[in-house]
């Protein structure tokens, strides 16, 4: 079985336009909210435990990530995200330094019981949360992709659900078949929240396309490959580079993704 070409899928976005609930982080809600508009999602932010459930069961998709999690956010993640599970609405995972603390450890344990569609983290978080390292620095990855690529097989595995594993190079699996994305530009790493935001559009995308989990999540990650070259072919800095970035990905046709997407197919992980 392929995937549709890459196009296909953000143009279903675009047409649907799907509403994202976002439960971030502070530092990450407003360029989360922007990258979603950018590329044609739409994006609401609410954490209240009060309201969550109910907010939740009328969206379309959901981001949880844990950045800067307290006891009041992680009980208003668990009611969202049981909420997903039962009226069947995709949901993504990004267990920001998820082997810092113990804490968040404990947290994702109860989190991954509500079954995400898709779990998003850098090496280091996939090892991590996988339970074959316990240590890492803050949402920083101390782990090169390759490192850690079995072990997002094993979790995709478990937990019957996509693990896209981002770094210099993207991989993106549901534990039988595997892809590797290329693209994006050095300066990537110089801006925060961008894989906050990218958490954000993989829900936008796996909402828009619900029949088709693993090529909606690489379509995401394609997105973000494609526009970060664009954006960085003319940036000075990570200044410059954070609003070309959202210039690419406004601009960005879905012909320009199946053309330019450096997708690969990997037959063995």
């Amino acid at each position: 079985m392929t995937l549709r070409s890459l196009g296909d899928y953000l143009e279903t976005l675009r047409s649907v336009t799907p509403l994202v609930h976002c439960m971030t982080n502070y530092v990450a809600m407003n360029s989360t909210a922007n990258l979603l508009l950018a590329t044609g999602a739409s994006p609401a932010m609410l954490h209240a435990p009060e309201e969550v459930a109910e907010f939740t069961a009328i969206s379309a998709g959901l981001s949880i990530n844990i950045g800067t999690i307290s006891a009041h956010w992680a009980d208003a993640m668990l009611t969202a995200t049981a909420t997903a599970e039962q009226h069947a609405i995709p949901w993504v995972l990004d267990p920001v330094a998820v082997g810092a603390t113990r804490y968040r450890q404990t947290l994702c344990a109860k989190l991954l019981a509500a079954k995400p569609s898709v779990i998003r983290g850098n090496a280091s978080e996939i090892l991590a949360l996988n339970g074959l390292a316990s240590q890492g620095r803050g949402v920083d990855s101390t782990a090169a992709t390759d490192q850690a690529v079995d072990a997002a097989v094993a979790l995709a595995q478990k937990h019957g659900c996509i693990v896209a594993m981002t770094g210099e190079s993207d991989w993106v699996t549901d534990g039988a078949r595997h892809y590797r994305i290329n693209g994006g530009h050095p300066l990537m790493p110089h801006v925060t929240t961008l894989g906050c935001g990218l958490s954000a559009l993989v829900a936008g995308f796996v909402a828009a396309n619900r029949d088709a989990p693993l090529g909606a999540t690489a379509a995401a990650l394609g997105c973000f490959a494609v526009a970060g070259e664009r954006a960085g072919a003319n940036a000075q800095g990570p200044g410059s580079f954070q609003v070309a970035l959202l210039d690419a990905l406004y601009q960005l046709t879905p012909d320009d993704l199946t053309t330019h997407a450096q997708l690969e197919a990997i037959h063995a992980a």
